[in-house]
C-alpha cells in the first residue's frame, strides 16, 4: 500500500478524522473564527456550535463554506472528492457511495461552484451577468432557478497560450452575435448537441457557447460551410473537453459556466493531484453576491 492509500484509508477510517481533516482545511493554524464578520472571539454552545462575539451569528464548523451544501457525512465527503477528483460521474459517484444521485449531484455541484469561485474572473461568473448569482442565498446552493422566459445564454472566449487555457465570459458578445458573425462574416460553426464552438476569433482560438430552444440551433447541422477541421479545432482544450463534455448529461446555459470552469481547472492542473487542492477549495467560504 502506498503512501497516499494509507493516507485517504486512514482519513475515511472513522467520522472523527474526517472531520478533523476537513477542519483543518477549514481553518488551518487558525482558531475558529465567524464566517460572517471573521471575528474570532467566539462563545461555545452546544452541539458543536459557535456564537460570534461581535455579531452574535450562532454558527458550526463548515458553516458558510461551501462543503456545507449536499448534507454528506465527512467520510462521505472525502470520498465524493476523490472519486471527482478521478473525473467519476455523478451517476458512478452515487453508486460507489451508495447515496442517492441528487445527493452526489448536489455535492458536486457545490464543488464546481468552488472551483469557479477560486478563479480570477469569479466575481464576474458569479454575477448578474451568467445568472450564477440565483443558486446562492445566504451562502446556501438553492438548486436551479425557475426559468423566466429570457435566460442569459454567455458566450466565453477560449484562450489558450503555452500548454495553459483561460475561459474568458464575453462581455460585448452575445449569442445572437455569434450567428450575426456566421452568417455576415463567414466565422464557422459546429455544434456538438447544445454545445456550439466557433473557429479562431481575434485572439481566441473559439468561441464556445451553450444554446437552448431561443436559438436556432438545426440551422448549423443545414450550413454547407462546416468542414471535418472546425469539427476538430479549438486548440488542445477542445480535444480534452470534447469527450468530457459528451458525458455530462442535460447541461443547460445557466449551468454551463460551472463545466467551463470545471474543465479549465482540469486542463491548467493536469498533471497534479487534485484531490488536495479540491479539499483547499470546498472548505473556503461562500463569497458574498449580488
Amino acid at each position: 500500500m502506498d503512501e497516499r492509500t494509507a493516507m485517504f484509508k486512514n482519513l475515511t477510517s472513522s467520522e472523527e478524522e474526517a472531520k478533523n481533516f476537513l477542519i483543518a482545511n477549514c481553518f488551518g493554524d487558525r482558531k475558529p473564527f465567524c464566517p460572517r464578520c471573521r471575528e474570532n472571539k467566539l462563545y461555545t454552545l452546544s452541539g458543536s456550535r459557535y456564537r460570534c462575539s461581535s455579531c452574535k451569528y450562532t454558527f458550526q464548523d463548515f458553516s458558510g463554506r461551501w462543503i456545507n451544501n449536499g448534507g454528506l457525512s465527512c467520510t462521505e465527503w472525502i470520498q465524493l472528492i476523490k472519486l471527482f477528483a478521478e473525473d467519476n460521474t455523478a451517476h458512478a459517484i452515487s453508486l460507489d457511495l451508495g447515496i442517492s444521485y441528487n445527493a452526489a449531484y448536489k455535492a458536486i455541484s457545490s464543488l464546481r461552484f468552488a472551483i469557479l469561485a477560486q478563479a480570477i474572473d469569479a466575481v464576474q461568473l458569479l454575477g448578474p451577468e451568467t445568472g450564477l448569482n440565483k443558486h446562492l442565498k445566504n451562502k446556501k446552493l438553492t438548486g436551479i432557478p425557475a426559468k423566466s422566459g429570457s435566460e442569459i445564454i454567455p458566450v466565453f472566449g477560449i484562450l489558450e497560450k503555452n500548454g495553459w487555457v483561460f475561459i474568458d465570459l464575453m462581455q460585448n458578445i452575445s449569442a445572437e452575435s455569434v450567428f450575426h458573425f456566421n452568417h455576415n462574416f463567414h466565422l464557422k460553426l459546429v455544434r456538438h448537441g447544445s454545445i456550439i464552438h466557433t473557429d479562431r476569433y481575434q485572439k481566441y482560438t473559439a468561441l464556445i457557447l451553450c444554446g437552448d430552444d431561443s436559438l436556432p440551433l438545426d440551422y448549423i447541422r443545414k450550413y454547407p460551410g462546416v468542414t471535418p477541421e472546425i469539427e476538430t479545432s479549438g486548440g488542445e482544450f477542445w480535444k480534452f473537453a470534447r469527450d468530457r463534455f459528451k458525458r455530462y448529461k442535460g447541461i443547460s446555459p445557466h449551468r454551463f459556466p460551472l463545466y467551463l470552469k470545471e474543465l479549465e481547472f482540469r486542463f491548467n492542473n493536469r498533471n497534479k493531484d487534485l484531490f488536495e487542492l479540491l479539499v483547499n477549495y470546498v472548505c473556503k467560504i461562500v463569497p458574498d453576491v449580488d
